[in-house]
């Protein structure tokens, strides 16, 4: 009994420390976006050589205006010349699963005016009456807030739900800008 116990822990002491990282390196799924705003939409495919960083987001999440909203503000001001240069691009994904009649597209339009949001912003298609929007099931989120880190490759090299040490996220930035795969 002693020795399962022991490997009990273990196992969730390493699924805790791997959270978000055991769906790393694997091809990105094309996103499925119903309307985008702030701009002319995009396809992962086209952006392949570039460095990709996704929130996935709902207007009305609190991680999300506490962490991720505020975070995506920041890295596009430190990495302002690498997304100047094409080199990198930063994009949201408004991923509802919840309160779809709430967080309409003219709700989300006055949010991203409110915090001067103007990055591109993708709305996450639903299909018919699924709760569960198409790229929310492509990327296999848990929910909001969810970032991606998408290398030049098209490969995820980074994916967490919730928060997470912003540093580490810079530093990989970094490594996938100058080529470099690293380990997430």
């Amino acid at each position: 009994m002693r020795a399962y116990v022991s490997k009990l822990l273990i196992t969730l002491l390493f699924m805790s420390l791997t959270q978000g990282v055991l769906a790393n390196d694997r091809t990105a799924p094309e996103w499925d976006i119903s309307e985008w705003i702030n701009g002319d939409g995009t396809t992962l495919a086209s952006l392949k050589g570039k460095v990709v960083v996704i929130d996935f987001f709902q207007l009305w999440c609190p991680g999300c205006n506490s962490f991720s909203v505020p975070l995506m503000a920041k890295w596009e001001q430190q990495f302002a010349d690498e997304i100047a240069a094409g080199n990198l691009v930063m994009l949201s994904i408004h991923t509802v699963f919840e309160g779809r009649d709430y967080q309409n597209p003219k709700k989300l339009r006055a949010y991203l005016k409110q915090k001067k949001i103007q990055r591109l912003v993708g709305i996450d298609r639903h299909i018919d009456d699924d709760e569960i929007p198409e790229t929310m099931k492509r990327y296999r989120t848990r929910g909001t807030p969810e970032m991606a880190i998408i290398d030049k490759e098209g490969r995820i090299r980074f994916q967490r739900f919730g928060s997470f040490d912003p540093a580490s996220g810079v530093q990989l930035i970094n490594k996938l800008l100058v080529g470099d795969p690293g380990n997430p």
